[in-house]
């Protein structure tokens, strides 16, 4: 709408004008009158005129009385449409956040207090001999073939081992408990690490098999590609330590189960001690299985003292 002036307002002059008549009396009107006359100057005059001549679509918004229009009523449906997924949005990264990240660390850090709490039960006087001392061999040299004891099946969801990998950092240290349960032992801020009950038991000749996430609730194998050809690999218990060496690694479907065998994918019988660890592939999803083989190298019994590079990862004697 043209703004208005305060302008002297121009009057157009009322006229009128007559048709031929039939007759000589000028008082006889045969024909019609025409008036021409300004258009109205008033806003709210023309508002009515533009509403009687334009009808509109009038809604009450939300109940209270204020009129819209429905183009109007759109507009502020679709803004506050969108405000509100923005916020649900927010929310959402929020929640991968503390899921992703922040729960890792907090679980992480209860879970490396577990760890703690149970080595602490096992420990005991140690001789003080040094690890090269504690190698086992012959007077002439030859290698003497180490035998680990073989440990009792535990209970579902008994915590009976801690594993220790140097290569995962400083004081990494997660618990061992019996079956690959998601409640009682993957997800549990006491345990992170699983046993498949189906595989080979601790230092018993055949396929020791783990498992745990990869992403959060502690991420027990959040750096299970870090690991390299050669990396030590401990788990321990009240008896002493299993030492592995890290071999190999694979990228398998979760239905291929074969890695779970003896000897895995393979059906000939078992003649080495073998670790398994599988965890999820690629980060934050499921779609693979990443499976890290270790072979058994030695065992150190626990009266002749932790090994050296445990002891300064995890800070014990």
């Amino acid at each position: 709408m043209p703004p208005r002036s305060d302008k002297p307002i121009f009057r157009l002059p009322k006229i009128e004008w007559r048709r031929r008549t039939t007759s000589d009396d000028d008082s006889v009107v045969t024909g019609r009158t025409y008036t021409l006359r300004e258009p109205p100057k008033i806003n709210n005059l023309i508002d009515e005129i533009v509403a009687r001549n334009r009808p509109r679509s009038i809604i009450d918004w939300r109940g209270l009385g204020i009129l819209v229009t429905t183009r109007e009523f759109v507009d502020r449906a679709i803004g506050i449409a969108g405000e509100m997924l923005m916020t649900a949005g927010m929310f959402v990264l929020l929640f991968l956040g503390w899921h992703v990240w922040f729960n890792d660390l907090v679980q992480g850090a209860a879970q490396d207090k577990a760890s703690a709490s149970l080595s602490q039960q096992w420990q005991i006087t140690t001789s003080g001999l040094t690890e090269f001392d504690r190698a086992i061999g012959s007077s002439d040299g030859a290698l003497v073939t180490s035998v680990p004891p073989v440990m009792a099946r535990a209970n579902d969801a008994e915590a009976f081992a801690n594993l220790i990998i140097p290569r995962f950092g400083d004081r990494y240290v997660r618990t061992i408990a019996e079956t690959v349960d998601i409640a009682s032992v993957l997800n549990n801020t006491a345990t992170s690490v699983g046993h498949y009950p189906s595989t080979s038991l601790l230092g018993e000749v055949g396929n020791f098999a783990i498992a745990g996430h990869r992403t959060t609730y502690g991420a027990a194998f959040g750096w299970v590609d870090n690991l390299r050809v050669g990396d030590r690999i401990y788990v321990e218990t009240e008896a002493g330590w299993y030492i592995y060496r890290f071999r190999n690694l694979e990228f398998v479907y979760p239905t291929e189960v074969a890695v779970l065998n003896p000897v895995p994918q393979t059906i000939i019988g078992a003649q080495e001690r073998i670790l398994t660890i599988t965890t999820c592939h690629p980060k934050l999803s499921a779609a693979e299985r990443f499976i890290a083989y270790s072979v058994f190298e030695s065992f150190v019994p626990r009266e002749n003292g932790t090994p050296t590079e445990v002891s300064a990862v995890v800070g014990r004697d």
